[in-house]
């Protein structure tokens, strides 16, 4: 999953990394490895602090314009911006800069290529098993049946996953 989180960085880091002075050319690639790290990283931290609810919320929902205001989307938002600073020596200011204008466009098509039966390249399963760390996950019948009871099904298998 890394390395389709990467490509997917890659794709929309053009403004926000390559092109921008604030990391030097030599380190664009390492910028990158580590926006797409932090991606997964955020992923896994908040299905192992028993949100998986929001993330599945967030790919149910389809993203969209307010993506960025997700709480799941914030914290990653906020994990990218302090490593850039730490990592790449960038100021707080233009990590935050980085983080909230590649964060939303990645994440966005990150749940557009997830929800796209057409597109093969992330599927909902496959994330929640690599995000849990739970390869045994029957992700098919926590997201069948009745819809509304879809969120609350997840709450449950949570908190038995993750003993919360």
């Amino acid at each position: 999953m890394l390395d389709q989180l990467m490509k997917l960085v890659e794709q929309h880091a053009g403004e926000a990394i390559v092109k921008n002075t604030a990391i030097p050319d030599k380190l664009n690639n390492a910028a990158m490895k580590e926006v797409a790290s932090q991606i997964l990283n955020g992923l896994q931290s908040q299905a192992t602090g028993g949100n998986l609810q929001q993330i599945v919320s967030m790919f149910q929902n389809g993203g969209g314009n307010n993506i960025a205001s997700n709480p799941v989307v914030a914290n990653i938002i906020s994990s990218v911006t302090k490593s850039l600073s730490a990592k790449f020596g960038v100021s707080p200011q233009a990590a935050q800069s980085i983080a909230t204008s590649l964060l939303p466009t990645v994440m966005n098509q990150l749940v557009s290529k997830t929800n796209n039966p057409k597109d093969s390249s992330f599927d909902l399963s496959s994330i929640l098993k690599t995000v849990s760390g739970n390869n045994g996950l029957d992700v098919g019948s926590l997201l069948g049946g009745n819809s509304n009871d879809t969120l609350g099904s997840l709450g449950n298998i949570a908190s038995k996953l993750f003993g919360k």
